[in-house]
């Protein structure tokens, strides 16, 4: 399962990689790079909103008005 957010107009994924948050940028045509964004190890999966706002400030909005989780089969 990934979250998707919407920061300064560059689509974020973030996903759990072990026991790590791993996040990478998604371009217009589905590419992904790394994100430089370090996220604590420790970070519950329902804090992630709060925390991308308390780091970008008003920057950072969920996608759908929250978190929008996709199954990544």
């Amino acid at each position: 399962m990934h979250h998707l957010f919407n920061v300064f107009g560059q689509l974020l994924r973030i996903e759990r990689a072990g026991d790590a948050w791993r996040a990478s940028v998604v371009s217009a045509d589905g590419k992904r790079r790394p994100a430089e964004l370090a996220i604590p190890s420790d970070l519950p999966r329902g804090e992630l909103a709060q925390y991308l706002y308390d780091i970008y400030h008003e920057n950072a909005t969920p996608t759908n008005g929250d978190v929008f989780e996709v199954d990544a089969r």
